[in-house]
């Protein structure tokens, strides 16, 4: 399953660990993903989506239609 937000398409970030001696390796910052149920009024029905908790947060104040 891709770790990338439905609605914002937020995806892994890639950089590096760096040491106290500045060794190098590379890491992944992966966004907070949640699976959340979303009711759709116009179809009378549930649906699950992987969506950030900055979605949440919005889609939360805005609504759905805002956002999509």
């Amino acid at each position: 399953m891709a770790k990338v937000c439905s609605i914002t398409g937020k995806k892994p970030l890639v950089g590096n660990n760096v040491s106290h001696a500045n060794n190098r390796s590379k890491r992944r910052q992966n966004p907070n993903l949640q699976t959340k149920r979303i009711w759709l009024e116009d179809e009378k029905r549930w649906i699950k989506m992987r969506i950030s908790t900055k979605a949440i947060k919005t889609l939360d104040k805005k609504g759905l239609k805002a956002l999509v």
